[in-house]
């Protein structure tokens, strides 16, 4: 492998490389030149998809594959950028469009070139407001400068991109709600089948992609697909964000190659730091709070797709929340699930019901209240809801508590034995 490579962060503090004029000055839009005048629509998805490209959302899809998915038809193409990022401990996107925003345009200007799609649309959760402004600016200077319009760069390719802000619902980084919200509809998720790539925005054929991904796209035809496959494993390819947060001396985003021991991000002094207080470690989320628990023995583990699946969680959005030993486990998975009771839209029962429940049964726990089978009750209603529920926000509220009673099942019967946590001899306040 070659010398380590920052695709998405390399310039992001130079100063004033959110304007036109200075990412232009460190290459800007040569990748979009580059792709108009070197590569037909096709050749681009090839290119992509020879370059190993997965999604960086969450789920890891080949991001080539999805978009050679596109029903060909004679509907109108639609681009979905999706920047609603809500996942508890995940904060790359927003980095990327409030230091680097025309990176992201760029992206989705060769993303639509490449799927010959001529209205894009970039959907910003509504509390970022400073990314918005950036993102809304960047899009503003491209047009200005012909970079987004008409007949972009003396091509025959015209696009469109609209910059649309939601309203802070998480379900609307589920991509189907993220489009009723687009056409104006409360954010409910769709069934599915079909997908979007074959009936989607407008009911018709639509890519979508999250913020990250995109914003690699230029770097792959910049540099090409070889090179980037060069970095990270054999099925995990290339470099990405991980938000490292928790307990660690150093919490923020850090780009690295993919496979890279989730110790060396923790640990290491160009990265985490360590612990804080130098304590040990007691379990870590590796993808956002809507994966699995892992335990300290699997601090050695590659941060790859697959080697993070083997482990028994999910690599997810590339957030990394570290909790230790001092951490009351049974709290810190309560504080997780009124997260999703909170944010379910309401419409299946088993998600709209069942967090109610988990939060209940959960509060009852923490606040010494609980019976012991209450910890069985909490893994029948996961059960219950796990793969019974509309879309994954279910799945997502029931991670932390199968994992953490499969882990850590002698503090949940703690708090019952005794009222209070292992980590504290005071009983928990109600």
């Amino acid at each position: 492998m070659p010398e380590m490579e920052k695709f998405l962060t390399k310039h992001i503090d130079v100063p004033g490389i959110d304007t036109l004029d200075v990412y232009r000055q460190y290459g800007g839009y040569e990748a979009l030149a580059k792709a108009l005048r070197e590569y037909q629509p096709d050749q681009l998805i090839e290119e992509v998809k020879k370059s190993g490209l997965r999604g960086r959302g969450g789920a890891g899809f080949p991001t080539g594959m999805k978009w050679s998915f596109l029903a060909k038809n004679d509907k109108p193409r639609y681009l979905c950028c999706n920047c609603d990022e809500s996942e508890p401990g995940t904060f790359k996107d927003r980095m990327l469009m409030e230091k680097i925003p025309h990176l992201l345009v760029e992206g989705v200007l060769i993303t639509s070139y490449a799927c010959r799609i001529s209205t894009a649309f970039i959907y910003i959760r509504g509390e970022l407001a400073l990314a918005a402004r950036q993102v809304e600016r960047a899009v503003k200077e491209a047009y200005e400068a012909g970079l987004i319009g008409k007949n972009i760069l003396g091509s025959d390719f015209s696009v469109d991109i609209i910059v649309h802000r939601g309203a802070g619902a998480y379900i609307c980084g589920e991509e189907s709600a993220l489009m009723e919200s687009l056409e104006g509809k409360r954010g409910y998720p769709r069934l599915k089948p079909p997908f979007p790539a074959a009936v989607g925005l407008y009911g018709g054929p639509t890519v979508i992609n999250n913020c990250e991904t995109l914003c690699t796209v230029p770097a792959i035809i910049r540099h090409g697909a070889d090179y980037y496959a060069s970095f990270g494993t054999e099925k995990s390819k290339g470099t990405r964000i991980f938000c490292l947060s928790g307990h660690v001396k150093k919490p923020g985003n850090y780009e690295l190659p993919l496979g890279i021991p989730m110790r060396t991000l923790i640990y290491d002094e160009q990265y985490g730091g360590g612990v804080l207080g130098d304590k040990a470690v007691k379990a870590i989320i590796p993808g956002g709070s809507s994966t699995f628990f892992l335990g300290p023995d699997k601090l050695d583990t590659p941060l790859d797709y697959e080697s993070i699946a083997a482990a028994g969680s999910m690599l997810g959005s590339g957030g990394v929340i570290v909790l230790n030993e001092d951490t009351c486990i049974v709290g810190a998975i309560l504080r997780a699930v009124e997260f999703y009771r909170d944010e379910s839209c309401g419409k299946c029962t088993p998600c709209r019901e069942g967090t109610f429940w988990l939060t209940q049964i959960l509060e009852r726990l923490e606040h010494g209240e609980g019976k012991m089978k209450d910890i069985d009750l909490l893994t029948d209603i996961c059960s219950n809801i796990s793969g019974k529920s509309f879309c994954p926000l279910g799945d997502a509220a029931t991670s932390l508590i199968t994992s953490g009673v499969r882990l850590f099942r002698e503090e949940f019967e703690y708090h019952v034995k005794h009222g209070h946590c292992m980590v504290s001899s005071q009983p928990a306040l109600v």
